[in-house]
């Protein structure tokens, strides 16, 4: 029996890259803008499709970028925007891809924090290698940060990816507690916008462990900037010379950052597409 009242009328994605979830929407062959409201109700986990973001997918000449095809129009499950995000720019990679928008091989994502190279391999048939050019980080001008959960206070390490992170080092991750509640970040002034924090454990000498608070979404099962933030951090205090690579294991999966002689930091790791469908609802404006 057909249920008349329903009207699939948003064509959506849904995907993750590491346990980091999206939906993902296309604005390039039909006209969607999307709310705060809207943004909240996709990514609910109870009450809409659930996920720790959303991708937009938009030409890159709608938000006056020249050297990309396609802009990253990210926000968080909030509905609040976000500079960028590397998990999400690999699930954008793929989906770019798999839509026939980009080639394999190298090209270049607009996003918030500039233009973006990422490189599909012909070879990676089941995209489980897409690299991310997250750039370099730029270290936080306040050196006495504190970071403190129900399981303690720590000393945090501030850096920019562009998105703001604090580095936690601790013995053990799952000291930190819950991680139900955002962790409090002093002095209050060092990151007016919000800070995603990560938490790191040692595993080897170019390995680690990580777990993630995002802001405007908790705690989630990875995070490819927070990532790329934490091995930064560890690269200085480990005193580790270019080029290196650390693997970063995340809630979610594994993730390697690799860094180049210039200091610019790549994001590697998998992406994969769990559902394709269609959201209801009469907000819409398609």
């Amino acid at each position: 029996m057909t249920n008349a009242s329903f009207k699939p009328t948003l064509p959506f994605i849904k995907a993750h890259a590491t346990g980091n979830d999206f939906v993902v929407v296309d604005s390039v062959t039909q006209s969607i803008e999307l709310s705060e409201r809207d943004t909240i109700f996709l990514c609910h986990r109870q009450t809409g499709i659930g996920a720790d973001g959303l991708l937009r997918i938009a030409k890159a000449s709608d938000f006056g970028v020249s050297d990309a095809h396609f802009f990253m129009d990210y926000r968080n499950a909030d509905g609040t925007i976000a500079e960028t995000c590397g998990n999400g720019l690999r699930v954008f990679a793929r989906v770019l891809v798999e839509l026939g928008y980009e080639e394999r091989g190298t090209f270049t994502i607009g996003t918030r924090a500039g233009t973006i190279r990422v490189a599909v391999s012909p070879d990676d048939v089941n995209f489980e290698n897409i690299s991310v050019q997250m750039g370099k980080p730029q270290s936080h001008d306040i050196t006495e940060i504190q970071v403190q959960t129900e399981g303690g206070l720590w000393a945090g390490k501030g850096v920019f990816m562009p998105n703001p992170h604090c580095v936690v080092n601790t013995v053990d991750i799952s000291s930190v507690g819950t991680l139900l509640q955002a962790p409090k970040v002093s002095p209050s002034t060092a990151f007016p916008q919000g800070v995603n924090v990560e938490f790191i454990e040692p595993i080897g000498d170019t390995h680690i462990a990580m777990r993630t608070f995002e802001r405007g979404v908790g705690e989630t099962l990875s995070c490819g900037s927070g990532a790329c933030a934490a091995a930064s951090v560890w690269a200085h205090d480990n005193d580790l010379k270019t080029p290196w690579t650390i693997q970063v294991d995340v809630l979610g999966g594994t993730l390697f950052i690799d860094s180049a002689l210039d200091g610019i930091l790549t994001l590697r790791g998998p992406a994969s597409v769990v559902a394709t469908g269609f959201a209801k609802g009469n907000e819409w404006q398609i």
